[in-house]
C-alpha cells in the first residue's frame, strides 16, 4: 500500500494561508463580516455580532476547496 507524501499538501495549505494573511493585512478582504445578512446589534454596554453570510461564504469556499482536494489527490 503506498500512500502519498503529507509534504506538498501541508504546503500547499501553508502558502493558501499565507495568501489568505496577506489579503487581509492589504485590506482587500475588508468586506468581510460586513456582508448583508450578517448581524450586527451593538448597544451601549454590549455588542452582538453574528456573522451568517459570512460564514455560509467560508463553508462553501471550504467544502468546494475540499472537493477539488479529494478529486484530484
Amino acid at each position: 500500500m503506498n500512500s502519498p507524501s503529507p509534504g506538498p499538501m501541508l504546503v500547499a495549505i501553508g502558502v493558501g494561508l499565507i495568501l489568505i494573511g496577506l489579503l487581509f493585512w492589504s485590506g482587500s478582504l475588508s468586506w468581510f463580516g460586513r456582508l448583508p445578512g450578517d448581524i450586527r446589534i451593538e448597544r451601549e454596554s454590549m455588542r452582538i455580532y453574528v456573522p451568517i453570510v459570512s460564514m455560509l461564504l467560508v463553508s462553501i469556499v471550504l467544502s468546494l476547496v475540499l472537493y477539488v482536494v479529494r478529486r484530484f489527490f
